[in-house]
């Protein structure tokens, strides 16, 4: 489905789950990712929970825009949908990595719009080693195009567990990929994002709603210690830490991270959430 922003281009996004929910999950994507890459989830949290998932412009079949958008742009573009969308009583928004930056931006400038955030293997700030494997990628992007610039992630975006235990074997991962690439200008223009994005944790402090972090034991990008300064930043949150996992979350471990979304959503909410 396809929704008009207010500067005339078109978000991508698909609906999924039970329609009669009281409780709907919105889904953001990492990097290079897509809707597609929740596909793993749709069925089982489809049975009790209304499923948005959304390309941010630059990704998937979204729209690309003349200039890039910084994660503040793309939490206006999110908050514009949900509006239209009159989503159920309690909304659930879950980001990952690019994903999770954006829903942290979501969170302190349009929580009225949510009631719950989960942040998944994200980044409230970078240092040297963060900027080096970045640094990196766009090289790669830059030489090479998607195909080397995913040989080069994979190593930082996959556990080391992953690759002596995979669940999809790394050349078919490859294949299922670059069939679907983004363009490397749409690529570099999410990247300029991330270039530009500076230490949020103090604005997190503003948060008014509950959030659970889940990081990845290996996560050699977004650390665990990234995860445990959001954690300790957060008013309200709850925080994960998964053994033998890396970075992406929403194909290493489903069975576990379906898990911890329905126990999180079951929560009850704080009385001025209610």
């Amino acid at each position: 489905m396809r929704h008009r922003l207010p500067d005339g281009l078109e978000l991508h996004y698909e609906l999924h789950g039970n329609a009669e929910a009281s409780q709907a999950m919105v889904f953001l994507n990492g990097l290079s990712q897509s809707t597609a890459a929740w596909a793993g989830l749709v069925h089982n949290l489809g049975k009790k929970y209304r499923l948005v998932l959304v390309d941010l412009i630059f990704q998937g079949q979204s729209d690309e825009a003349p200039e890039h958008r910084s994660f503040e742009d793309h939490a206006a573009d999110l908050a514009d949908l949900l509006k239209a969308l009159e989503l159920p009583t309690e909304t659930i928004l879950v980001g990952i990595s690019y994903g999770g930056a954006v829903a942290q931006r979501f969170l302190v400038h349009h929580p009225e719009l949510v009631q719950r955030g989960v942040l998944l293997s994200t980044f409230p700030y970078k240092d040297a080693y963060f900027d080096a494997i970045g640094a990196s990628w766009k090289q790669a992007l830059l030489a090479g195009g998607y195909p080397l610039m995913l040989d080069v992630m994979l190593p930082f975006v996959l556990g080391r567990s992953y690759f002596l235990n995979p669940i999809i074997t790394i050349e078919n991962l490859k294949n299922s990929k670059t069939s679907q690439s983004p363009t490397p200008e749409r690529l570099l223009k999410l990247v300029r994002a991330t270039e530009e994005s500076g230490n949020y944790l103090e604005e997190l402090r503003k948060v008014p709603v509950p959030v659970l972090v889940v990081h990845g034991q290996e996560d050699m990008l977004c650390t665990p210690e990234m995860g445990r300064a959001m954690y300790q930043s957060l008013p309200y949150a709850e925080l994960e830490i998964l053994p033998n996992v890396g970075h992406t979350l929403n194909l290493e471990c489903i069975p576990d991270l379906i898990q911890l979304l329905d126990t999180f959503a079951a929560k009850a909410l704080p009385v001025n959430q209610r």
